[in-house]
């Protein structure tokens, strides 16, 4: 499960082709791994020519906003440069509510000084992403679902009131959260926001451990396609994180390779357009460590290589 507990992420985003046409081409958001002082995303930015096709296909990337401190601001100041020119967007994923700040304004201060440091560097965040609230609330803080969404309210009216042209969204659980209380969470928490007279959600990201579906016999792809509808039918984007759920499971039973990211992510997006699935937002992301290479995007399982096959065979030919 993917979690700001948890661990925070800068994701790249990326849009699905829809079974039905939708308005406008899906968006593609990727997040590569964070691990051993950022490795992945800065082999990205040294070697561009190595990932040259995957940047024509995508629209923005995504990183844990704690995970910035790995760099100084030389190397963010480039980097930056770098994306205004190949016209990618920033995004981070955050706390909203969490063990370290469990009211709303207490992750808004703590955070806010990474936000206006990467301004300051050239870097426009155009979207932010909240690491589970809702979960946390439920699991970890043993509070009432009221209770998260007062908080997560207060937050993105902070957010708002400070930062007006950032989108955000809210990232949540599956099939650890039912259907049913998705569809309550995103109904309540909109309503606090109309109440407050601030903007609602401008998106709502699901993170699928879909090994559950098998290994636990709980939750679907069929059931999880409702949510999509659900979300479409409000005007609310839809986004969906590709990650090998599978993933800890094989390391467990010593069936674990350096394809298995690449096989796994692929699995995902075959199982979620067999049942008409077509999320708004593809979210290619990496918190598990793999893979080990992101770069280059010609040589077999590295990370810019299972991006560019899943967007062509999967968002299509319209990037």
């Amino acid at each position: 499960m993917s979690g700001v507990t948890c661990s925070a992420r800068i994701i790249f985003t990326l849009a699905a082709l829809p079974a039905v046409a939708l308005a406008q081409r899906p968006t593609v958001w990727i997040g590569p791994p964070g691990v051993e002082n950022g490795k992945s995303l800065r082999a990205m930015f040294e070697h561009p020519e190595q990932w040259q096709q995957t940047r024509g296909m995508i629209d923005g990337l995504l990183y844990a906003d704690h995970n910035m401190r790995q760099f100084s601001d030389e190397e963010l100041r480039g980097w930056f440069s770098e994306m205004r020119d190949w016209k990618l967007r920033l995004s981070l994923e955050l706390g909203a509510v969490k063990e370290w700040g469990v009211t709303g304004d207490i992750p808004f201060n703590r955070q806010r000084p990474m936000w206006d440091r990467l301004q300051s560097l050239g870097g426009r965040i155009d979207t932010i992403a909240m690491d589970e609230p809702f979960l946390c609330v439920r699991k970890r803080l043993n509070k009432p679902d009221a209770y998260a969404v007062e908080e997560t309210a207060k937050f993105i009216t902070l957010v708002r009131q400070n930062y007006p042209d950032m989108r955000i969204g809210d990232i949540e659980t599956y099939p650890s959260i039912p259907i049913a209380d998705h569809q309550w969470w995103i109904e309540n928490l909109n309503r606090a926001l109309r109440e407050r007279h601030v903007r609602e959600l401008d998106f709502y990201r699901l993170d699928v451990n879909w090994i559950n579906f098998t290994v636990q016999q709980t939750g679907s792809w069929k059931e999880l396609k409702q949510l999509e509808q659900y979300c479409r039918a409000r005007h609310l984007p839809f986004s969906l994180i590709y990650w090998p759920s599978d993933l800890p499971l094989m390391k467990r039973l010593q069936r674990f390779g350096e394809s298995t990211w690449y096989i796994s992510i692929m699995r995902q997006a075959q199982d979620y357009v067999a049942v008409g699935g077509a999320p708004d937002e593809f979210v290619i992301e990496s918190w598990v460590g793999e893979p080990a290479a992101s770069v280059p995007e010609t040589a077999d399982w590295t990370f810019t290589r299972s991006v560019r096959d899943l967007v062509e065979r999967f968002v299509g030919k319209s990037y």
